[in-house]
This record gives C-alpha cells, sequence and structure tokens, in this order.
C-alpha cells in the first residue's frame, strides 16, 4: 500500500514530512485538504484523535504530528537516517526538533497569518492551494467564519503576533550564531534537527522548492516586507541548509 500524506499543501509542518520522504527517496501520494473542510475527513482517519494536519497512512497504519511520522519513517525505512546513531547527537536533534516544533512552527503561523489573514482576497488563494478551484470561491463566500476560526484555533491577535515576531527574531538569531560555528545542529551529519529548523522557516525565505509561492512581493503586507528585509541575513542561512539538503 502506497504511503499517502493527508496535508495543507501551505503548511510547513507538511513540508517538514514531505522533505523527510523525499530525503528517504519514498514514493507518496498528498490529498490536499481544505482548512475547515478537513475536519471531517481528519476525525474519521484518525477516529476522533484530533483534526490536525500533517497525517500519514500507510499499510493501515495513520500516524498524526510530523514528529511522530519522522519517527514512524525512521523505524520503516530505515536507509537515510535523519536520526543521529550517536546517543548525545540523538538526544539533542530531537530536543532541537521539539523545541522547534514547539516555538517556531506557531511563532511563523500566528506572526504570517494575523497580516494575512487582513487581506481575503490574497490569503484565500495561499489556503486553497492544492485542492479544486471552486474551494477559492467556498472559502471567500464563507472567510469572515474562517478568518474567526483559524483566529480563535491559533490564538492569533495583535498582542500574539507580536510575541510571535519576538520569538522569532530569539531563534533566528540563536540560529544564525550556532550555523556560522558549525554546519549542523547536532552532531556531524544533517539531522532532523536542520530539516525542522530549515521547513518551519521556509515559509519566509521562500524557496523555490516549497509548493505554495507567496504572492508578488508588491502584495505582501507591507510589516511583513520590512521584517523580512530586516533579518534576510539569518533567514538566507536557513535557506542555504534547505538547498544543499532538500
Amino acid at each position: 500500500m502506497a504511503l499517502r500524506l493527508y496535508q495543507f499543501a501551505i503548511s510547513h509542518y507538511c513540508e517538514k514530512v514531505r522533505w523527510a520522504l523525499d530525503y528517504k527517496n519514498l514514493n507518496y501520494e498528498t490529498t490536499n485538504l481544505l482548512p475547515g473542510q478537513h475536519i471531517k475527513t481528519m476525525q474519521k482517519l484518525t477516529k476522533g484523535a484530533g483534526a490536525s494536519v500533517p497525517v500519514l497512512v500507510h499499510e493501515g497504519e495513520v500516524i498524526q504530528g510530523s514528529s511522530n511520522i519522522l519517527d514512524y519513517l525512521e523505524r520503516t525505512f530505515p536507509d537515510n537516517p535523519i536520526t543521529p546513531v550517536d546517543e548525545p547527537a540523538k538526544a539533542q536533534a530531537l530536543a532541537w526538533e521539539k523545541r522547534l516544533d514547539d516555538l517556531a512552527g506557531p511563532a511563523v503561523r500566528c506572526y504570517s497569518y494575523h497580516h494575512f489573514l487582513q487581506r481575503p482576497k490574497i490569503v484565500v488563494p495561499l489556503l486553497a492551494a492544492g485542492t479544486p478551484f471552486y474551494n477559492r470561491i467556498l472559502l471567500s463566500l464563507a472567510f469572515s467564519r474562517v478568518n474567526e476560526v483559524m483566529r480563535k484555533w491559533m490564538k492569533i491577535n495583535e498582542k500574539t503576533a507580536e510575541q510571535s515576531r519576538k520569538v522569532l527574531e530569539e531563534l533566528l538569531t540563536e540560529l544564525a550564531e550556532i550555523y556560522s560555528q558549525q554546519p549542523f545542529l547536532a552532531g556531524d551529519a544533517f539531522s532532523r534537527a536542520d530539516l525542522t529548523a530549515a521547513s518551519l522557516f521556509a515559509p519566509l525565505f521562500q524557496p523555490e522548492a516549497y509548493p505554495v509561492p507567496w504572492p508578488k512581493p508588491a502584495r505582501i503586507p507591507k510589516e511583513i516586507k520590512a521584517w523580512l528585509n530586516q533579518w534576510q541575513p539569518q533567514l538566507l542561512i536557513l535557506n542555504r541548509v534547505y538547498n544543499e539538503h532538500r
């Protein structure tokens, strides 16, 4: 049975899993879901365990969450490992992954969506990417409700967006400092720590391989554009990691 990834095409957590699958040279199929409408599909797949993506289905196994999926891939397809064998390096890689999952992922999402959700014509195509064209119409018609639900679910508001910006800056500063001294975050080889760092920040530096490009520069919210320009040197470091290993 083929590997099937249920995802939002735009999701950086889903990009983390896509990268791991590609790194291991695995054939897989994707099912792109529309935010909101995905809940029914996810609840059925996970038997009510939760509605979040990504979810990987393989030979009757249903694995939810990017970190759990990476663990499953490592156990099931051990070639091209992304988890260090050396115990100290392994512990360091897993600690970095958890920290980035807990901090960087939500911060990128909160800061970006706070600004993009104020611009429905720009954000609707991003959310509906990879799904049938009519979903853009449906999403546009229901956008006020979608905006309300996303902000409530992800705790997105002016205050949390500002907090997220600070989290991003602290992490980018720390990561840039580490990468200036060593090529990898954990051990002496590329690992799931580097994969997580580069994939979760990828929406901010927009590598060519990312499946859902942001709008043209003229349509990017001014606040985000100014911030991206300011933090371009640090983001370029993660872009290098992405380009060298993706």
